[in-house]
């Protein structure tokens, strides 16, 4: 099973900061077990998310060129609060330092701009090539989808947007209206 534990990507400062949300549901299958009285996101999942919307900053930086970006390291976590069902788990990611194959991060989640988790990530990155030549196939396949699903979590507001009523989920660009025919 995999968790995709990003909905969507709320603001993006290429090389600086991310922001994203975890909209919290009860139809979540770990919820079942953890804890059946008392549903909360499991602490590793938390970090996880973390991990995620590192993971996302440092791809969509360096233009999706690293097929892999790997957890290494995660110091001084520290749980502040319990994530429920109907929730939303605010998380935002700031690099720290890049050296190398790492990028070290200040992480957080904030449940209604209370801190719920925090703590610094160590990511690496790395192509598959880089060991493998004859994986090179396997990096451009990943590359590209990932770039395909960083365009599904990230779609900027347009001024016109943001001025609006429902700027917070209208995305960049919208369908063109139903044309409205004689009948």
């Amino acid at each position: 099973m995999r968790f995709a534990l990003v909905d969507r990507v709320l603001e993006f400062e290429p090389g600086v900061k991310i922001t994203t949300l975890k909209c919290l549901s009860l139809g979540e299958e770990y919820l079942a077990d953890h804890f059946p009285r008392f549903p909360v996101m499991p602490g590793v999942l938390m970090l996880e998310a973390m991990t995620q919307t590192s993971a996302w900053l440092i791809r969509a930086t360096e233009d999706f060129s690293h097929s892999i970006v790997t957890l290494k390291e995660a110091r001084n976590i520290r749980f502040a609060g319990f994530v429920q069902p109907g929730r939303v788990l605010t998380m935002t990611a700031e690099i720290v330092q890049t050296s190398g194959k790492e990028v070290q991060l200040k992480t957080q989640g904030t449940l209604d701009g209370r801190v719920a988790v925090s703590g610094r990530l160590v990511l690496e990155r790395y192509n598959l090539v880089d060991t493998r030549p004859d994986m090179a196939d396997t990096d451009a396949y990943l590359q590209r989808h990932l770039r395909e699903h960083f365009a599904l979590l990230y779609q900027p507001l347009t001024d016109v947007t943001a001025t609006s009523g429902s700027a917070m989920l209208a995305p960049l660009s919208t369908a063109p209206e139903p044309s409205q025919g004689k009948v």
